[in-house]
């Protein structure tokens, strides 16, 4: 009996996703291609986390499922089959052994992004996967209900199934582009409409301007938008020449971007000490004019927090000299300095856009694609993985950890080698 024919699979880009996916496939017997339209594979990859490589976080699936909002649910099956744990035991058995510093984000050992794209394209040459760059998929190639293959902008390929993993519209410096939406398009997908996410917002006001580089550690940000919840985000904030970024707002951002294509701004709150309230504040502001009444009020908050320039900043909106001492600030600025502290409006009037979006909220309609295989109900044998789909979540290793777990699962899945 001659031997069986391996299966021949395509996987449409070399991000996280796709070499995931590759490297998968690979492994269980098939013969993989990855076509990149970029000069260079995965990018986004190593641009990510500050070139750190946030890979993924510590927190169990049912907490991580719910942290990607109401499309978690859908993630189930590839968490499964590539949850945090091993795909950290993944990493390290390909020299690539991961930490949690902070308890909560896994980054390599060594912080670079590099070490992991370098593992995974080591990995990648040594299953003989072939990795061919600068290659622009123009259309799909069906016979009947089932794909069998991809036309290039010159000539073509056969394959008995294709992965779609060309990520998203965000940072199309580093590769982002609609290419996969319209292919899913063309065999009747939807797209739900995309908005940039994970992207600094620009503000109204212009104070922000002129502390750009100032941050806070801890702040919770929130629209103040009828039918908008007050809880928000919490995290880190930073000032920008165009508005504000930082973990608490870029996790907000893509719920603002959707409003804006709405509405022409979004209201926005800050409260800068979240662990305080307001009457706490304005107690201890009240009581500084007897212990402390000769010392900078700015000055006063840095032991609070606040950085002395953002101190001075919130002075002069509560109508009060930027250098004035406790013992002289009134009565009506205290009050209104303390509200300022606890409920600080600022007024999105847009993002930064998709050139600077590090994911994309929206993409390729879940409802049309299997969850526990990611494939395509519209067309057998295509299969989806990482950001093209509409899934996004948070700062923290999110985005990344559903990329290398939808890789693998649509990687297994193509290749017949889901576990019974």
């Amino acid at each position: 009996m001659p031997p069986k024919a391996k299966k021949e699979i395509l996987v449409l880009g070399a991000g996280p996703a796709g070499l995931m996916a590759a490297i998968a496939a690979a492994r269980h017997g098939a013969k993989v291609t990855v076509l990149e339209r970029m000069p260079e594979p995965a990018l986004k990859l190593r641009a990510s986390g500050g070139e750190r490589c946030n890979v993924t976080n510590t927190l169990a699936s049912e907490a991580f499922m719910e942290k990607l909002g109401r499309q978690g649910r859908f993630a189930e099956p590839a968490l499964r089959v590539m949850g945090a744990p091993y795909l950290r035991e993944f990493l390290g058995k390909l020299g690539v052994p991961t930490h949690a510093p902070n308890g909560f984000q896994v980054y390599p050992v060594s912080e670079k992004s590099s070490d992991v794209l370098n593992a995974l394209l080591a990995e990648v040459q040594r299953l003989k996967v072939k990795l061919l760059t600068g290659m622009q998929v123009v259309e799909l190639i069906r016979d009947g209900e089932r794909v069998c293959g991809v036309k290039l902008s010159k000539g073509h390929i056969e394959a008995n199934a294709v992965i779609i993993a060309t990520g998203s519209c965000g940072y199309p410096a580093l590769g982002g582009n609609d290419s996969g939406y319209a292919l899913a398009r063309s065999v009747g997908h939807t797209l739900v409409p995309v908005a940039p996410s994970l992207v600094p917002v620009v503000t109204r006001e212009r104070w922000p301007a002129e502390l750009a580089g100032v941050s806070v550690a801890d702040v919770r940000v929130w629209m103040d938008v009828p039918g908008q919840s007050k809880e928000g985000m919490r995290g880190g904030l930073l000032f920008t020449h165009h508005g504000i970024s930082g973990p608490a707002v870029l996790n907000l951002s893509g719920a603002v971007a959707r409003l804006l294509t709405k509405q022409f701004a979004v209201q926005l709150r800050l409260d800068l000490l979240p662990e305080e309230t307001v009457l706490q504040t304005l107690e201890k502001l009240n009581g500084w004019r007897s212990k402390a009444g000769k010392k900078s009020v700015a000055k006063l908050l840095v032991a609070e927090g606040l950085p002395q320039a953002l101190g001075r900043q919130l002075l002069t909106l509560a109508g009060a000299e930027p250098e004035v001492i406790a013992a002289e600030l009134s009565a009506e600025a205290r009050d209104h300095l303390a509200n300022l502290i606890h409920h600080l409006p600022l007024t999105a009037r847009d993002t930064e856009g998709f050139k600077r979006a590090m994911v994309v909220r929206g993409g390729i309609a879940l409802r049309d694609i299997i969850s526990e295989t990611l494939e395509s109900e519209k067309l057998w044998g295509l299969y989806f993985a990482g950001e093209v789909v509409d899934i996004d979540g948070p700062c923290g290793g999110f985005n990344l950890q559903w990329a290398f777990a939808s890789g693998w699962l649509a990687g297994l899945a193509a290749a017949g080698a889901l576990p019974k």
